[in-house]
């Protein structure tokens, strides 16, 4: 197929894009009015965030680690404060166990 068949092609925009880890990448955009190249782009080598000022590209996404259920316990209560919950709750049982 050519361009006869599919007509003329749309005329081209090259921008470039740095990622932190130095890699560039020159995706194009069809030119026409009103055309707003995105900000930033994911770099298809390493999937960090490129932007087109190359002495400072985005920073890499903070991943926040995994927590347990204890975890956020522990950002909410003391250990004296689960000292106590937890004698709280083995007089309860011992209560209703009859011991």
């Amino acid at each position: 197929m050519g361009e006869a068949e599919r007509g003329e092609a749309a005329p081209r925009v090259w921008v470039s894009y740095w990622c932190a880890a130095g890699h560039e990448t020159r995706p194009s955009f069809a030119e026409e009015p009103g055309m707003v190249v995105p900000e930033t782009w994911d770099c298809p080598r390493c999937g960090l965030p490129a932007g087109q000022d190359q002495e400072n590209p985005p920073a890499a996404p903070k991943n926040e680690p995994y927590k347990t259920h204890l975890a956020y316990v522990k950002e909410r209560r003391s250990d004296a404060e689960g000292a106590e919950l937890l004698e709280e709750a083995l007089a309860a049982l011992r209560a209703r166990r009859g011991g």
